[in-house]
């Protein structure tokens, strides 16, 4: 159901969200795109460099983490919920340095359902889901939770 709704402008809208947050913006984040449930970001290299030469591990955290952000909030723009969503908790695994641009996808995990998600939601005004995001190639994963609450 939630994917024959064009997410076209509600990406526009997201990404101006994002690049008016000041450390977002430092870092260059963009949405590169959604497709079959898996919201894509990226941010450059130069912007997120580290003294090795290789990206700044807080930067792979935070392009991880705000593909998540995004995604939910997505989702929940997409059944025309309006929501402020959070970050609950998550971990982190850091498997090799990363030397080029860095690619961010995020996805429900495994054991998630959005139409359960956005089912409590209607009905509570606030749920969580967990989202599984990863730098393309395997170089980082993040597991997270994130919370939804309504904003009437």
């Amino acid at each position: 159901m939630l994917e024959h709704v064009d997410p076209s402008a509600l990406l526009a809208r997201l990404q101006a969200t994002l690049s008016a947050m000041p450390p977002v913006a430092a870092m260059d984040i963009r949405i590169a795109g959604y497709d079959n449930g898996v919201l894509r970001m990226h941010a450059p290299l130069l912007a997120n460099v580290n003294d090795k030469g290789n990206a700044f591990g807080g930067s792979l955290a935070s392009v991880m983490t705000l593909s998540g952000w995004a995604l939910v909030s997505l989702r929940l723009a997409m059944a025309g919920k309006d929501a402020e969503v959070y970050v609950a908790d998550s971990s982190i695994r850091y498997r090799a340095p990363v030397y080029g641009e860095l690619m961010a996808s995020a996805k429900a995990a495994p054991d998630q359902d959005w139409e359960g998600f956005l089912a409590l939601f209607s009905k509570r005004g606030r749920a969580r889901i967990s989202i599984r995001a990863e730098i393309v190639g395997g170089a980082a994963e993040l597991e997270g939770r994130f919370v939804a609450i309504s904003k009437g």
